[in-house]
């Protein structure tokens, strides 16, 4: 079976590279249902393995297909009635959506391109605001994830008020990510000079991604903390 899954994973995958390529979409409809939920699921791993290996015209082709796919589904699904679809299998698909614009940011604004990540972050955030609400941990991260694509485009007054947000919101909820969660607010709180309250909470969120046993959170922390350390000096 596992081979077999493999096996059906490749011939999508070749599937789909040659619709990339010819930018044709009929090219995949002859033997795959485009609008398949679980379809869309494989493409976005796939776009995700090219984002890993950084061919970035294939990973950007395979995010824009899940995404525009997803969107002329969600168009086509908003009259139909709740015994033809129900309200449930509607708010799959968007939050499907959400995904693959969040994947899609985050591959952005590694590839530098924070303005496109914001675009993105900011409709995976509203989808999840509508369909989790405010206080799911995933909405808290999209939160947080937008306060850093703001501060990566030097808004950081605007990128405080989203981290803050997020922060204030892991607190009340426990969020198991607290401890990045801070470390993004301390980041914005860097760039706009306010060491103090930087090292604050740069030192509370190494305490608890030690306590979490989260060695890569808490190296970036320790270099942040660094980095911190040499700001502060240049004002002396």
């Amino acid at each position: 079976m596992k081979d077999e899954l493999e096996e059906a994973e490749l011939l999508l995958h070749d599937a789909l590279r040659l619709a990339f390529k010819s930018n044709n979409k009929k090219a995949v409809t002859y033997t795959y249902d485009l609008e398949d939920n679980v379809i869309i699921e494989i493409s976005l791993k796939l776009a995700s393995i090219y984002a890993a290996q950084n061919r970035q015209d294939l990973a950007l082709a395979g995010y824009e297909f899940c995404i525009s796919t997803l969107e002329e589904k969600i168009g086509r699904e908003k009259e139909s009635a709740e015994d033809v679809l129900s309200v449930e299998e509607k708010a799959d698909t968007q939050l499907l959506l959400g995904m693959c614009l969040d994947a899609c940011a985050r591959y952005l604004l590694l590839s530098e391109r924070p303005s496109r990540a914001q675009r993105m972050y900011e409709r995976a955030l509203q989808i999840s605001e509508e369909i989790l609400g405010e206080r799911h941990p995933q909405t808290i991260v999209l939160m947080s994830d937008l306060a850093t694509t703001l501060d990566a485009q030097g808004r950081f007054d605007e990128a405080c008020v989203h981290a803050q947000r997020a922060s204030d919101l892991a607190r009340q909820m426990e969020h198991p990510e607290l401890h990045v969660l801070l470390s993004n607010l301390a980041a914005v709180l860097m760039h706009r000079e306010q060491y103090a309250q930087a090292r604050e909470l740069y030192q509370e969120a190494l305490k608890r991604a030690e306590l979490r046993r989260d060695e890569l959170s808490a190296q970036h922390i320790r270099e942040e903390l660094a980095e911190l350390a040499r700001k502060s000096r240049r004002l002396l």
